[in-house]
């Protein structure tokens, strides 16, 4: 008997922060297409990635498992194909499955996607123009724009698919990842546009920890020259410069998100066309958040809210309401127990996420998380951010600091000084101002350290203890 679930159609972006979609209230761009799915299905406010990262966050969506437990904790760390993930399970109860895009996972015979019946991706991170794909295992040299012909493959795929049995396919973009290359139809959007600089632009990172000053990921700074892509002009006084780098890094990095809108609509009139619109769960999502000229910053990482936060937008006429939105906490590692519930498929008790199909349908259980469990292991890479754990509830986020690599592959560097901040995000939503050593916290540090060890002994992850050997 074939299987009667939901199809399932899952668009994730790279590095697509909420506030880049109108749908959360953008300042700076408009997403039509995307915020479809918003006015036609459910937006999700507090969506939070478990590691900021690029390949770790992807394992998490696959698997249902944090880092510690699935072992891919940083960008050099692949993904076990042999590991249980939840388009195997929907393979087992006759769904087809294909991934299409961004794998980002490793590649060769113990990487490669697996629980596929399709699959065509793009090898590592992937070039924007003219990109080379992996198709079976075969490489192809493909001729157009990136996000097209993700898109392209998509639509081909779901053409020849057995419209007897329902279907996962996963839609992933590379865009709008560094370097920011835009395609020809997009290149002159906002020319003569001046796109506002975000609040916390100008920080100085006072009040926080060293980690945030130390940090390599500043627009005024840190930006190179493809990055930019032009020459700066002469005789900017330091402000200026900065406004014009910011000016050309953030225009370039909506472009490519008005490419990916643009092919989100040619998805979702396919679903429309198709008359399969009531069946089909479609989500849009990104692997991580990002920061687009907060705190000075481009990249992620950082557990701060920007590079934290994920959009999360779910159309399922069967059983959301449109229009809605929901503030409970909910998380990348939650999807795959999400998918199989509403497929009325049993959820094994190796994931770790919980389904969160009743706050799709309005209703909070009781015993819904209250919090989230973050951590970010590439101790040094790229941008110096050291490796971090914390606990986020609605109200108050805690960071500690470890700043120890512990031999993980991709780390950078040697051990830095241990630090904590909790930041009151009722009082400081921008995260400013660090009240750790507030005596007027005094209770809530010792509350939310309490939490982030439950945490870490329920999910079976090890605090780090090596902080007494290391000197001042």
């Amino acid at each position: 008997m074939t299987h009667s679930g939901p199809n399932i159609l899952f668009i994730m972006s790279d590095d697509h922060a909420s506030h880049a979609i109108s749908a959360y209230g953008s300042r700076i761009n408009t997403t039509p297409h995307i915020d479809r799915v918003a006015k036609e299905g459910m937006r999700f406010d507090n969506c939070f990635c478990t590691n900021s990262i690029c390949t770790p966050s992807r394992a998490s969506i696959l698997t249902g498992t944090y880092n510690h437990i699935n072992g891919v904790t940083t960008l050099s760390t692949h993904l076990d194909r042999n590991l249980l993930n939840y388009p195997k399970i929907l393979q087992q109860k006759e769904y087809q499955t294909a991934v299409i895009g961004k794998w980002h996972l490793g590649h060769g015979e113990n990487y490669d996607p697996s629980g596929f019946d399709y699959w065509n991706i793009l090898p590592g991170q992937g070039l924007y123009h003219d990109p080379e794909m992996i198709e079976m295992g075969v490489k192809t040299k493909t001729s157009g724009y990136v996000t097209d012909l993700i898109t392209d493959y998509s639509l081909q795929w779901l053409s020849k698919r057995d419209r007897n049995r329902p279907f996962c396919l996963m839609v992933h973009h590379k865009a709008p990842h560094r370097p920011w290359e835009p395609d020809e139809k997009h290149a002159s959007m906002y020319e003569s546009n001046n796109i506002p600089e975000p609040d916390t632009f100008n920080d100085n990172y006072a009040n926080r920890a060293n980690a945030a000053l130390n940090a390599r990921m500043r627009v005024d700074r840190d930006l190179n020259s493809e990055d930019l892509k032009k020459q700066i002009p002469e005789n900017l006084s330091p402000a200026a410069e900065k406004s014009w780098k910011y000016q050309r890094y953030i225009k370039d990095y909506l472009r490519c998100i008005a490419s990916i809108d643009d092919n989100v609509g040619r998805l979702l009139d396919y679903i429309d066309e198709e008359g399969i619109r009531d069946n089909t769960l479609v989500v849009y999502t990104s692997d991580q958040g990002f920061f687009l000229g907060d705190h000075g910053w481009y990249d992620k990482r950082f557990m701060y809210e920007e590079s934290l936060r994920m959009p999360l937008l779910i159309r399922y006429p069967k059983e959301i309401i449109p229009g809605t939105d929901n503030q409970d906490i909910v998380l990348n590692v939650d999807f795959p127990a999400t998918f199989l519930d509403c497929a009325e498929i049993e959820v094994p008790s190796s994931f770790q996420g919980n389904s969160f199909r009743s706050l799709m349908k309005g209703n909070t259980p009781s015993d819904w998380q209250q919090s989230m469990y973050y951590r970010y292991w590439m101790h040094g890479a790229h941008h110096n951010v050291p490796a971090h754990y914390g606990v986020r509830t609605l109200r108050y986020k805690l960071i500690y600091y470890y700043g120890d690599p512990l031999g993980q592959e991709g780390t950078v560097g040697s051990r830095t000084y241990p630090e904590w901040e909790l930041f009151d995000l009722e009082q400081d939503p921008n995260e400013m101002v660090n009240v750790y050593s507030n005596p007027s916290y005094k209770l809530v540090v010792k509350s939310m350290q309490k939490e982030l060890q439950r945490l870490q002994r329920e999910l079976g992850d090890k605090p780090y203890n090596g902080e007494t050997n290391l000197s001042s």
